[in-house]
């Protein structure tokens, strides 16, 4: 991840296999367009995306001084938990669904995209285990790609948040089961795949 292109796409893909998990946000994005409609979906992504941005800059200016001596056992880790969030996906993809629940999102949209994600473990699991160790090799990059990482990443956060609300809101399913456990399972397999790249460098450097 040397370029803001390629760092745009490895964001944008990365971004996306966790966008697409079912979890609290996508929850609360389903649920808050029934009442709120279509702009429910970008207005939980600026939440999620206001939590991410104050723990990115906590990541870089806590561990880019150590960015050397991390790096390898950082790709380790970073690398096995990919691998491990591709096998869970794949798994996930099998019987995934998206159901809109019955009922109302009460208070801000914004706040329900921020408290659902620091809410949620696996949120802070994969920041502290891929996300710091993609976020550190795109700053080693230099700051212009390590934002294009960022971009890409939110660039999912906010096109599928709002593909999902726009759906809802207007009464329809956003997209066939058969497909959308098609995408997920490419996830899957992109994350494992990619989680293998970052362990053949930890290891053969």
């Amino acid at each position: 991840m040397d370029s803001v292109p390629a760092a745009l796409v490895i964001g944008f893909v990365i971004g996306l296999s966790g966008a697409l998990a079912p979890g609290p946000t996508l929850v609360a994005t389903i649920r808050g367009s029934l009442s709120g409609g279509w702009t429910t979906g970008p207005r939980v992504a600026l939440g999620h995306a206001m939590v991410e941005a104050a723990l990115a800059l906590v990541i870089v200016a806590g561990l880019s001084g150590a960015a050397d001596t991390l790096a390898v056992p950082v790709a380790v880790l970073g690398g096995a938990a990919l691998i491990l969030f591709g096998v869970l996906t794949l798994r996930e993809s099998r019987g995934a669904v998206l159901e809109a629940a019955d009922g109302e999102a009460a208070g801000s949209a914004v706040l329900a995209g921020a408290l659902t994600s620091a809410a949620n473990p696996y949120f802070w699991l994969w920041w502290l285990t891929v996300g710091s160790g993609l976020l550190l090799a795109a700053s080693a990059a230099g700051w212009a790609v390590a934002t294009a990482f960022m971009i890409g990443h939110w660039g999912s956060d906010f096109g599928w948040f709002g593909l999902v609300a726009a759906a809802t809101a207007r009464g329809r399913s956003v997209l066939s089961a058969g497909l959308y456990r098609i995408i997920l399972a490419a996830c899957g397999v992109f994350l494992i795949l990619f989680g293998g790249s970052y362990l053949w460098y930890a290891f053969a450097g």
